[in-house]
């Protein structure tokens, strides 16, 4: 099945080079090769061709693979498969939904969230608003770190990751005791590994119209 990647960002491009050294059925949106027929659609662009995305993929019944964070596709009724997806990193993911089921737990404990990726970030970090949410947080009780210096130092990042890093610590205290919850995440390759095996999850099974929560592929066992 055609894959075609949206976007001309360094996601985009990395999602064309990791994907198309694995299959030869990889196109950007617009190329000449695209063809009009049921593909995987990834988007990972600014959303400004996504209302012509969503006409194809209702037109030719192709799933879309959101990876922008903060899309107008959340919380919106699609006529075709819709996999919203605040990351792609599949451990980080299987920690996600680990908070989701459980984090109504430590409520009423004093609870903090730290976030860091690298400085030219300026989205909203949508993996630790997910934490967040699981927590009972509210975003702005987020503390977010773009300092490079801070970064290298109190986070400890390598040198090496910090243009491309994403790290979340959660720390939970109760009284005296206290629990510590740490993700760190390093380089391209994760990202786009994650993808790889999202569309194969996709390829593999006959989606509803609907959205899908990416952390629904992961309660389903499907990644």
């Amino acid at each position: 099945m055609q894959v075609i990647v949206v976007g001309s960002g360094k996601l985009a491009g990395e999602l064309l080079d990791v994907l198309g050294a694995r299959s030869g059925q990889v196109v950007p949106w617009g190329n000449a090769g695209m063809r009009a027929e049921k593909s995987v659609v990834l988007h990972a662009g600014s959303g400004r061709e996504l209302e012509a995305v969503c006409a194809f993929c209702k037109s030719t019944r192709s799933p879309l693979v959101e990876l922008a964070t903060g899309s107008i596709l959340e919380g919106r009724a699609v006529e075709f498969s819709a996999i919203l997806c605040p990351n792609t990193n599949i451990l980080t993911l299987k920690f996600m939904a680990m908070l989701e089921r459980s984090g109504h737990l430590f409520r009423g404990c004093r609870i903090g969230l730290v976030e860091s990726h690298q400085a030219q970030k300026s989205s909203v970090p949508g993996t630790a608003v997910s934490m967040a949410h699981a927590l009972g947080l509210a975003p702005a009780e987020i503390r977010s770190v773009r300092d490079p210096q801070a970064q290298q130092g109190a986070l400890q990042i390598p040198l090496q990751h910090l243009a491309r890093h994403a790290y979340h610590h959660i720390l939970i205290e109760d009284g005296s005791c206290s629990v510590a919850l740490e993700t760190r995440v390093y380089g391209d390759a994760p990202y786009a590994d994650g993808v790889a095996r999202i569309v194969a999850a996709v390829q593999a099974r006959e989606l509803e119209n609907r959205p899908y929560p990416v952390l629904e592929f992961i309660e389903n066992g499907w990644l």
